[in-house]
């Protein structure tokens, strides 16, 4: 499955778009990371355990959005985007979503 956040897809001419393929998750922080972070917040520095969470959930998001366009039949995803909303405290959600296409 090729996914770009391109109109197009190199050397592939676009036939056909069975609709729009999407995925998501929600993700919540572990409380005892909560507190660590919560320390290096004071004093700064890279939120490794938060960092580490929303990378593992736009894989996760991707991913469905890929199994979402393959039961379209499609053959790439163009125009993927992400959005990350919160959706309770402590909890945020990763959706991907792009245009399923069919390719020559």
């Amino acid at each position: 499955m090729y996914i770009a956040n391109t109109e197009t897809v190199p050397d592939g001419e676009i036939v056909e778009v069975p609709g729009i393929a999407r995925g998501n998750t929600v993700e919540a922080k572990n409380a005892g990371k909560d507190i660590t972070q919560g320390i290096r917040n004071v004093f700064g520095g890279e939120l490794k355990a938060y960092s580490d969470l929303l990378s593992k959930a736009r894989d996760e998001a991707i991913t469905r959005m890929e199994e979402d366009a393959e039961r379209l039949g499609a053959d790439a995803v163009v125009n993927v985007r992400l959005e990350t909303s919160q959706i309770t405290d402590g909890g945020s959600e990763v959706m991907a979503y792009g245009t399923a296409v069919r390719l020559r």
